[in-house]
């Protein structure tokens, strides 16, 4: 008779692996549960305007916090994403994903819950330490614990699962932002801008739905495979049949290449998705509302959304090298071209032009899983995608700091403010032609960094084993 000690814990790999039968279709929304919730971090500039505002209410006070300063709070959640998936995807692989999942619920509400306590005793580095630090290790794990689990179960349409995966994360703000403009407007009164309360109830509610999707995530049994699919006999093109440990991978110079391609293109849509908000209302003085630079930011969010999905889906047809030399192409000569929409007046094209971008920044972020899975196998791709996650936390903190820092400086020196961007835009398109060259020379993966064998998860590589000989 099993007793109770012999049954495998609520965590364990072995509780929550499917039983056969089991229709992957549920997999996306318990994927989608997570990354809706810690999409909101593209939804984070429609507080920057009132945190300037804590004690002045109606207009900054001299003790109030500028945005140079607020902005650190989402380049250091950046930051923290990248480092904690790059930790956490090895870590990820032997765990499982629901442990993974229950952590990022607990970082990432406890991240607002801090925070609300910073903005109510107006102590800025608990802001930093909350949502910076604390968030952004929630972010990191809960980004990469649902990806590598669709990998497992759609390997018939990787960049399909990979966008269902992550679409989520790109489409949080767009329910984020108006309900944290709804929640301020809420609780604000003649004292308060209701900042402090709006973080309390979000990060309860994140943490809520987080749960959920914990309990409700399952991995595929060994060597599971969708009814009526094989795996080609053959290497097709890019895609290798061979598997790459996970330190072997970052002995490659194809991990290097995408690392700095994947950097590059974070930086350039980083930067604008983290001051949306203030952007399009300086760009268009006096012609845009909070409320409508609200729905900017929402909009961006389900371009951001829509684009991870419509990116990933088509590089299953056109490949992910010509799928993210697209990125690259397109968007330099939007970037170059967008600074003349602001000084003309044309909101229309300016915020077409912005969403086009942006869904192909949400598109870098879809396709990469399934461009790793396709050089260097499947067996660790949870792991190595972990780790180029760190190209995140670069671009993370590139992206704002170029926006904001350029944008002040040239403030200080007269440039009206909706003229303090075209610099930064010319720039972010320089950095998309040399992302263009790094992609233009990604190879398949030599054979030598191969393992040397599926089944017993050797870290042996060829080169390695032709020494032992």
């Amino acid at each position: 008779m099993s007793t109770e000690a012999s049954h495998p814990g609520f965590f364990s790999k072995e509780r929550i692996t499917a039983p056969p039968g089991f229709n992957r279709w549920m997999i996306p929304p318990a994927a989608l549960a997570v990354h809706l919730c810690i999409g909101q971090a593209y939804a984070f500039s429609v507080f920057n305007g009132p945190m300037t505002k804590l004690i002045g209410i109606q207009q900054p006070a001299p003790d109030d916090w500028g945005l140079p300063a607020l902005g650190w709070i989402f380049s250091l959640a950046i930051l923290f994403l990248g480092l904690s998936a790059a930790f956490a995807g090895k870590w990820l692989e032997e765990v499982g994903p629901r442990k993974a999942m229950f952590v990022a619920a607990c970082c990432f509400g406890g991240g607002f819950i801090i925070s609300s306590i910073g903005v109510s005793t107006h102590q800025l580095w608990l802001l930093y330490l909350g949502y910076g630090v604390l968030g952004g290790i929630g972010l990191g794990i809960g980004y990469v614990s649902p990806v590598s689990t669709l990998i497992k179960w759609f390997p018939d349409k990787r960049g399909m699962a990979t966008g269902m995966a992550i679409m989520g994360f790109g489409g949080g703000a767009f329910i984020a932002s108006p309900m944290s403009v709804a929640l301020m407007e809420h609780f604000r009164t003649p004292i308060s801008m209701g900042v402090s309360q709006t973080f309390l109830v979000m990060g309860v509610l994140y943490f809520i739905s987080m749960m959920i999707g914990s309990y409700a995530i399952r991995i595929p049994a060994v060597d599971w495979k969708p009814d009526g699919w094989t795996p080609p006999a053959t290497q097709k093109g890019m895609i290798s049949r061979n598997h790459v440990h996970i330190d072997q991978a970052l002995k490659t110079p194809q991990f290097w290449l995408l690392w700095w391609a994947l950097t590059l293109n974070v930086t350039a849509g980083i930067g604008v998705l983290g001051q949306a908000s203030v952007m399009i209302q300086e760009s268009f003085r006096g012609a845009i509302t909070p409320a409508a630079a609200a729905g900017f930011v929402g909009l961006l969010s389900l371009a951001n959304m829509l684009g991870r999905f419509f990116w990933s889906s088509a590089s299953d047809y056109v490949g992910r090298k010509n799928t993210y030399a697209v990125f690259f192409v397109l968007g330099a000569i939007l970037y170059f071209l967008v600074p003349g929409m602001g000084s003309s007046g044309n909101v229309a094209l300016f915020v077409l032009f912005y969403a086009i971008i942006i869904s192909m920044y949400g598109g870098g972020f879809s396709t990469i899983p399934a461009y790793l899975a396709d050089l260097f196998g499947t067996r660790y791709v949870g792991g190595i995608h972990g780790r180029i996650l760190t190209a995140w936390a670069a671009g993370g903190i590139f992206g704002p700091v170029l926006v904001n820092y350029i944008r002040q400086y040239q403030v200080d020196h007269g440039v009206p403010a909706g003229q303090s961007y075209t610099i930064t835009m010319y720039l972010m398109a320089g950095l998309l032609v040399i992302g263009f060259f790094c992609n233009l020379f990604v190879r398949p993966v030599a054979s030598h960094h191969h393992m040397r064998s599926e089944a017993d998860g050797s870290i042996l590589s060829g080169a390695t084993l032709a020494t032992q000989k």
